[in-house]
């Protein structure tokens, strides 16, 4: 069902030219698909009025103090031009650049930012990166939202893990973006239909819009030039050697899934960007901006937070492959790419992979990366050897590989704030404001940025 739009405004006491997410919420188009609501399967949220949303939370705030609020908080956004030396780039000096209209140029328009404002930056002194505002409630966040989903692959077994997920994701970001059509959608995925039992049991965890889709057969199954009984031989080999996952089908379809199939999804077609959910993962630090608006505003199109090595034993041939393609597409190489992550003492592409990938559990990425030519040409010379099936070839590194050479480095982020749990790997921050500030519980022990089996130091150390 397609999404309607519908019209929400305040009581006169909090109209303000500023608060538009207020006046009027515009659904973008999506594709028809199974698209739910958090009170009910096909049908909008109620019409919550301001001071219901409002005063939902902890926190109990009159009509007016609100009103008061929220017109300091805008004017802190846009200061006086009388200020000499801020760093912070004001909506006139910002627009007058051109760097909003050029970092969104090829987007898809997102009907909702019609009502909003274009979001202020401030350049970080340490890293000359543009930040977007940091922001603390939905209802005081009049921001453009850049055009991006949560996504996971899960199926109807994982309910409980997909909630324990998606409690940390909301609580920690998501909810400060608004309600319903403001906030950013979530997008599930199974090779099953899923149950009314799961529909139901993630629809109660979130406010936002919630889309899910069933993959299609041609996506999930063996491709007709791949040999069946070879595969099953070569399982049983990594059965008899110990391998993780050495005997799973369902393993091998999932890699080669989230590698080339993910984001050609139908339910996916509207949006540019992705963040990736994985059941049963914990984030343990406030996330007080829109990470996808980090990645428009500077031109980042693959953002990671956990990088490791790889066991060979799962991708024997994979670099070979890759030399193959290279050889024959040398223009989708990139310049100032990250080959020196992948390979050791600066050989380039000649040298032996050293097995260094982004751990894509977590990953924030930009689809138009995934759907160019190049990325899928490459995904293409992959898949046709048939070692998806034949080795363990996972999304892992064909997504790190393909990001470190056909990317410039500088359009590949870490996300050092982002603190991230994926048993049995924690990344935490390691800033100490973010923990005298109560903004994080990240065990910094468990930081695994620095341990033997990381390939983080090696990251910092060629890229900073």
């Amino acid at each position: 069902m397609s999404s309607p739009g519908y019209t929400q405004v305040p009581p006169d006491s909090l109209k303000s030219p500023h608060l538009s997410t207020f006046a009027q919420a515009q659904a973008s188009p999506l594709p028809t698909h199974n698209v739910s609501y958090r009170n009910g399967a096909g049908s909008p949220p109620p019409h919550l009025s301001v001071l219901h949303a409002l005063t939902s939370r902890p926190l109990r705030i009159s009509a007016w103090g609100l009103a008061i609020v929220s017109l300091l908080v805008v004017a802190a956004h846009f200061p006086s031009s009388s200020t000499s030396g801020s760093r912070r780039l004001g909506l006139g000096s910002y627009a007058s650049l051109g760097a909003w209209k050029s970092s969104t140029a090829g987007s898809r328009k997102l009907e909702s930012n019609e009502a909003l404002m274009d979001p202020t930056f401030t350049v970080d002194e340490k890293t000359g990166l543009r930040m977007p505002p940091d922001v603390y409630a939905a209802a005081l966040n009049p921001y453009k939202r850049a055009n991006a989903a949560m996504v996971s692959l899960v199926r109807n077994s994982e309910l409980g893990a997909m909630q324990e997920s998606m409690r940390h994701i909301e609580e920690r970001f998501n909810r400060k973006f608004g309600t319903d059509l403001s906030a950013l959608r979530w997008v599930f995925m199974n090779e099953e239909p899923f149950t009314e039992e799961f529909k139901s049991g993630v629809l109660g965890m979130t406010r936002s819009e919630v889309h899910f889709a069933q993959i299609p057969p041609e996506h999930w199954s063996y491709p007709s030039w791949v040999n069946q009984t070879y595969a099953a031989e070569e399982r049983q080999k990594m059965v008899d050697e110990n391998v993780i996952y050495g005997g799973s089908e369902s393993y091998r379809h999932m890699c080669r899934f989230n590698s080339g199939f993910f984001f050609k999804q139908k339910v996916l077609e509207p949006f540019d960007y992705y963040w990736r959910v994985e059941p049963g993962i914990a984030y343990s630090c406030d996330l007080d901006y829109d990470p996808f608006l980090f990645m428009q505003a500077n031109n980042k199109k693959y953002g990671f937070t956990i990088a490791l090595y790889e066991y060979e034993r799962t991708i024997q041939t994979l670099w070979s492959t890759v030399r193959e393609f290279v050889g024959l597409h040398p223009e989708y190489v990139a310049q100032n790419n990250a080959v020196d992550f992948l390979v050791d003492n600066h050989q380039g592409i000649d040298g032996r992979y050293n097995l260094c990938h982004f751990w894509s559990n977590f990953e924030i990425g930009d689809m138009r990366f995934l759907r160019s030519q190049a990325y899928q040409d490459f995904f293409e010379h992959l898949d046709q050897t048939g070692n998806f099936f034949y080795e363990r070839w996972g999304d892992a590194p064909v997504h790190s590989i393909a990001a470190a050479l056909f990317l410039p480095a500088d359009e590949i982020h870490f996300f050092g704030d982002i603190a991230y749990t994926h048993n049995p790997y924690t990344h935490c921050p390691i800033e100490d404001s973010l923990y005298t500030s109560g903004k994080c519980n990240c065990d910094r022990q468990r930081n695994f940025d620095y341990d033997g089996y990381s390939c983080y130091n090696r990251w910092k150390v060629l890229f900073g």
